[in-house]
């Protein structure tokens, strides 16, 4: 079988890197693999980053970012885009206009704040994910508190979920994911395209070791979409890895721990 036949699909993760490797980039690689892709990155800011919270943030140049992705997506090629952390408006910006010629899906993860509540994104920020990147978003991401920071839609019930997603479909995205872990009882998430509705649920898992969830499903429904799957069932099969990973997540440090990126693995 010649090399190319066996060739993964193609994913690319634009990221913050997270130093204790439960989320960002180092998530997203581990997340690829695990499914099946390949994964390769452009790195957005450097994170001093462990179980306890974020230490500190220095975001790369513009220039640095531009270049990364050119130079994967000119000669290697891409199936499907990952968006994570940008910290800046500048560089949301420009990740908006790469991923605007690029053909290929983009999931977008607006993240905003770390698991232990540090901000990731510049208040003045806000504004260009809202004009910028949502409207080139196949799926956009968002937990309650993102979608609270983007449409001022807070939820409080699994009621105010609808809601949420049209407030969030108003600023252009293909679909709404709306992520509603943060809520009481099961875990349940909306998936909407303004027509469709999709609810997804899970059993809440007693594990307080949850770093790295965003970061992990959006990578997951990436890497789906990259092997030619449905938004809808690239939504389904990655809410179905991600439920398995929290409930193998572990201790790592004196804080939160990571989910377990490699369950699936272990349990074969």
């Amino acid at each position: 079988m010649s090399a190319s036949a066996i060739r993964p699909p193609l994913v690319l993760t634009v990221a913050g890197s997270d130093s204790g490797g439960g989320a960002g980039i180092q998530a997203d690689l581990k997340t690829m693999l695990a499914l099946g892709t390949h994964g390769m990155s452009v790195l957005t800011a450097v994170t001093a980053q462990n179980s306890v919270g974020v230490q500190g943030v220095w975001e790369l140049p513009v220039e640095a970012v531009r270049a990364q992705y050119r130079s994967v997506a000119d000669d290697i090629g891409v199936q499907a885009v990952k968006t994570g952390m940008l910290a800046s408006a500048e560089l949301v910006e420009t990740v908006a206009e790469l991923l605007a010629g690029t053909d290929a899906p983009a999931v977008v993860d607006p993240v905003g704040v770390s698991k232990h509540g540090d901000s990731l994104l510049a208040q003045a920020a806000l504004d260009s994910v809202r004009t910028k990147l949502l409207p080139v978003a196949t799926v956009a991401t968002p937990n309650l508190d993102e979608v609270a920071q983007l449409t001022g839609v807070r939820v409080s019930a699994e009621a105010d979920l609808r809601r949420a997603a049209a407030a969030l479909l108003e600023f252009g995205p293909r679909w709404a994911l709306i992520k509603g872990g943060h809520l009481p009882g099961e875990a349940v998430d909306l998936l909407t395209d303004g027509s469709e509705e999709i609810w997804l649920r899970a059993p809440r898992h007693d594990n307080r070791h949850t770093h790295g969830t965003g970061c992990t499903l959006a990578s997951a429904i990436a890497s789906g979409l990259a092997k030619g799957l449905e938004v809808p069932e690239a939504v389904r099969q990655a809410k179905d890895y991600v439920t398995g990973a929290i409930a193998a997540g572990f201790a790592l440090g004196a804080g939160i721990g990571p989910v377990d990126h490699a369950w699936a693995m272990r349990k074969a």
